[in-house]
């Protein structure tokens, strides 16, 4: 055999092989199937839809959903302790509002039992008393139910308390707004509700104020911020809170202390 045939023989073999190791290390590894980790569910029951609060639920308002039991919480409706909660939530009113797949809690819902809307949502202990309003003595209108007000008394035809120096004054604070009207909240993107009247929740000595406020003098509600609409009072002067308010009227003197 001649030379220049070895030669061009060793170098195809040459060729041949570097051709097969580049050709392995291009080869991808094959991909290997990795199962999912399984997570135990349980069926709760959400809302298929966003709930208003007092608006009366249906089956077609709730579905059954399936839910990573290590996240289902002890106050969720499941199937398996409840496999007929879609039939036995019809009629029921949401005391609270749900936002669509928000799983449904019986803290936030109510049996009417025949009663009305109001008396339905009213906390328990707490008094629903309406007041006139108008556009002047009710925040221009802008005023909204879950609102947080005071209500401020003007004493009419006081002469005594005039002399005393004593006008406006605060009788009742940090009080929230049910309703407007019959508006129990803001619909379709409502900024405002001009109504006539407005109807608070109260304790029942704050009924009692408000009620005999409402013979003796004009009451305003002053809207207080949502920055502080759920804070207390704690930092009013103790002074302004328990001074009661003198109002002579008829030759009588009442006396009214701001709650």
């Amino acid at each position: 055999m001649k030379a220049a045939r070895i030669v061009v023989l060793t170098v195809a073999v040459a060729a041949g092989g570097v051709a097969a190791l580049l050709a392995g290390r291009s080869e991808k590894p094959a991909q290997q199937n990795i199962a999912a980790p399984k997570f135990d569910t349980v069926d709760v029951l959400i809302a298929k839809s966003d709930i208003s609060r007092g608006q009366t639920l249906s089956a077609a308002d709730v579905s059954w959903q399936a839910w990573p039991a290590s996240s289902a919480g002890g106050n969720f409706i499941r199937k398996t302790d409840q496999p007929q909660a879609v039939d036995n939530l019809n009629g029921m009113i949401a005391r609270l509002p749900f936002v669509a797949g928000e799983p449904i809690r019986d803290a936030k819902l109510v049996n009417s039992k025949g009663s009305g809307f109001m008396a339905a949502i009213l906390p328990s202990g707490m008094r629903a008393v309406s007041t006139q309003i108008s556009p002047e003595n009710g925040a221009g209108g802008f005023i909204l139910p879950n609102d947080r007000v005071d209500v401020i008394m003007t004493p009419r035809g006081n002469r005594e308390a005039d002399k005393n120096g004593t006008t406006s004054e605060t009788i009742l604070r940090n009080i929230r707004v049910l309703a407007i009207d019959q508006t129990v909240e803001e619909k379709n993107g409502q900024k405002v509700v001009v109504g006539k009247t407005a109807t608070l929740e109260l304790l029942p000595s704050q009924a009692e104020t408000l009620a005999l406020s409402q013979q003796l003098g004009t009451l305003s509600l002053a809207l207080r911020s949502i920055a502080d609409g759920s804070a207390d009072d704690s930092n009013t002067d103790e002074t302004d809170t328990r001074r009661n308010i003198n109002v002579v009227r008829y030759g009588v003197s009442y006396k009214i202390t701001p709650r």
